[in-house]
């Protein structure tokens, strides 16, 4: 009797792997979802793995409570994590292309400085920032939450190894040699290179910024100007008598939403960027 391939043990060993792992990730949204459609009593009563009928019911809930602007929020979230998102990618690929095709003598200076800034924690500098946002007349406003993302040494370090590995010098050159302006180099050839890593690092920075709640927390007072997560911690702190833990659940789901549909547009472009591009010297 021949024994089997060990190739072929070794695909039913991955796929099965595969499934528990996506059966772990899985598992939680299918909890979120389901407890959102449940009611504040049914929640209460334990686990359900069958969903309930009060889903819009807590959309109604959440929608309708006059301390709470749900959609403001989540307009709020959009314009400031779409932005931060944008200038993030644009201006860290910019800078990447700067270090990565022009040679000057504090180049080496430059990149070290940038990975510095890299290791140093939000909170460390966080009453400096404050102070700088009040000096600046800026405090309660959506600008500190979008203009300090252009500068993220993360997506920079990822966007310089990228062009390192997917960018010729020879055809930037050829681009000069044909009169091309850099900025003009830069927008119609190196761009188009980079649509993979951009669309990852615009995934991973929507993500991270659409989760943020420090920052949005320090310098944002009014209501009508909250992101979501501080509006989902203030359904939290909410009064005991008036807690309601569908309406939390509900509003979670809704904030998930707008992820899930940038990942799924942007998706196409993960495999791509995994291959790191398809133009080598």
């Amino acid at each position: 009797m021949k024994s089997k391939n060990p190739n072929h043990l070794r695909s039913i060993f991955a796929h099965v792997l595969l499934i528990i792992l996506s059966f772990m990730c899985l598992f939680f949204f299918y909890i979120l979802f389901i407890n959102a459609t449940r009611s504040h009593a049914d929640l209460q009563k334990g686990f359900s793995a069958l969903p309930g009928g009060y889903l819009l019911q807590n959309l109604k809930n959440v929608a309708n409570d006059g301390t709470f602007p749900m959609f403001r929020g989540i307009l709020n979230s959009l314009i400031v994590f779409g932005c931060s998102a944008a200038i993030c990618t644009y201006f860290s690929s910019l800078t990447a292309y700067g270090l990565y095709a022009y040679n000057f003598k504090l180049k080496k200076a430059a990149f070290t400085f940038i990975m510095a800034i890299l290791v140093m924690p939000t909170q460390v500098t966080a009453m400096g920032f404050l102070r700088l946002v009040t000096n600046m007349g800026m405090y309660d406003s959506l600008l500190p939450l979008i203009i300090p993302s252009i500068a993220s040494p993360a997506v920079f370090y990822f966007m310089y190894s990228y062009l390192q590995s997917s960018l010729p010098m020879s055809l930037i050159e050829a681009a000069r040699i044909d009169g091309s302006g850099e900025f003009k180099t830069f927008n119609r050839i190196v761009i188009p290179i980079m649509k993979p890593a951009i669309a990852v690092q615009a995934i991973f920075t929507f993500v991270g910024s659409w989760n943020n709640y420090f920052v949005p927390a320090l310098v944002i007072q009014s209501k009508d100007k909250m992101t979501v997560p501080i509006l989902i911690a203030t359904l939290r702190g909410a009064d005991y008598m008036n807690f309601d833990m569908g309406k939390i659940y509900t509003m979670i789901l809704v904030a998930i939403v707008p992820i899930i549909l940038v990942y799924l547009f942007l998706s196409k472009y993960i495999i791509a960027g995994v291959t790191l591009g398809g133009v080598k010297e």
